[in-house]
């Protein structure tokens, strides 16, 4: 889906609460479970050779060929995780599936099976979940992913997703948190605090709608911030890229909850420490127009601090530079220090500021 599309959306949901009715509304009720399962996956297929068994079975079976296994789960909760006033089900679908392949990602491997769990109130028809399901159909289409098994559950209350991804890696190629060594370089992947900057500007719009029901909002503007938060990508493409230059990270983490706490994981899982350059921290001209509309909002406090961007955060040894200097997508943005030097932040005027993040105690960031 691209951003025209996301955004026609945003523009006719933004400020309702979805109802997915439409035409007409088949009540889940109506259905059997075996039926529902049926009807919301049977437009998926196999794709890859390590998947033996997948969805009808009482299990999914997978055939590892040699390769290391990599599994990660996630829960998104409404209310919670994701707010149904400003989220078609569509892009929730796809962000339930993104936001796990992430974690895949960040272990430099690349995802290729997923299970789906969900719980729903009687406030969703049949047609509302085959919405959220085409959604997670789209992004295993894009990223060739099986989906091979889950759940489906009556809830008093609300939506509950929660999603399964196993991946692959060979062995030595597997890259963890706390491999980073001092003088390694410090790099992330595409721009921060853009996913940020759209959920502040869908809250402020949902704001002026509950204020005035006939306010039309207008988020042409922020086209691109509002598409970062609601529809993410794993990169899986940086995975891909470093593999073709030949470059295996020294550690990695995906950006979910901010450059200053992810970066601040990877220095405590290594035993050292991080000097982060503010300037060559990549934020994009339309985070930058967000925070003006925002008044003294900073740019840089939303790369640091926003999160739910997912992109790469990685370090690599100073020997591989050569091979990704010329990526518009990988800016090297720090180095890593000894532990006792501290986690840093160094502004254009040469000045240091210890890294602060949520999450993290005073005893956590010595």
């Amino acid at each position: 889906m691209g951003k025209g599309i996301a955004l026609d959306f945003v523009f006719n949901k933004l400020m309702t609460m979805i109802k997915t009715e439409d035409i007409t509304r088949t009540e889940i009720s109506s259905l059997g479970e075996f039926s529902l399962i049926n009807h919301l996956t049977k437009e998926f297929e196999i794709k890859n050779d390590s998947t033996v068994k997948g969805v009808g079975d009482d299990a999914a079976v997978i055939d590892s060929k040699g390769k290391h296994i990599v599994v990660s789960t996630d829960m998104l909760i409404e209310g919670v995780d994701f707010d149904m006033t400003y989220t078609p089900l569509r892009h929730l679908g796809y962000k339930a599936v993104a936001v796990n392949l992430s974690d895949i990602a960040a272990m430099n491997a690349i995802p290729k099976q997923i299970t789906v769990n969900i719980a729903v109130s009687n406030r969703y028809s049949v047609e509302a979940l085959s919405e959220l399901y085409a959604g997670i159909y789209l992004a295993c289409q894009r990223y060739d992913v099986d989906l091979v098994g889950g759940d489906t559950s009556a809830s008093p209350m609300g939506m509950f997703i929660s999603i399964t991804v196993v991946g692959e890696a060979i062995p030595d190629k597997l890259v963890y948190r706390n491999g980073a060594n001092v003088h390694d370089l410090i790099c992330v992947s595409g721009d921060l605090g853009s996913a940020y900057s759209g959920l502040l500007i869908l809250e402020r719009e949902k704001a002026t709608f509950k204020a005035n029901p006939n306010y039309q909002p207008d988020l042409a503007t922020f086209d691109y911030v509002v598409d970062r938060y609601l529809k993410p990508e794993p990169r899986i493409d940086i995975v891909k890229f470093l593999e073709q230059k030949g470059v295996v990270p020294t550690s990695m983490i995906d950006v979910s909850d901010g450059l200053a706490s992810d970066v601040m994981q990877i220095c405590k899982a290594s035993g050292v420490g991080c000097e982060i350059y503010e300037e060559k921290i990549p934020i994009d001209y339309a985070t930058t127009m967000v925070c003006s509309e925002f008044g003294k909002m900073l740019p840089i406090s939303n790369a640091l601090n926003g999160g739910e961007d997912y992109e790469l955060l990685f370090t690599i040894k100073q020997a591989d530079y050569e091979k990704i200097k010329d990526s518009i997508e990988v800016h090297v943005i720090g180095h890593i220090t000894e532990a006792n030097m501290g986690m840093m932040l160094v502004t254009p005027q040469n000045t240091t500021i210890q890294l602060r993040a949520q999450g993290w105690s005073e005893q956590d960031e010595e």
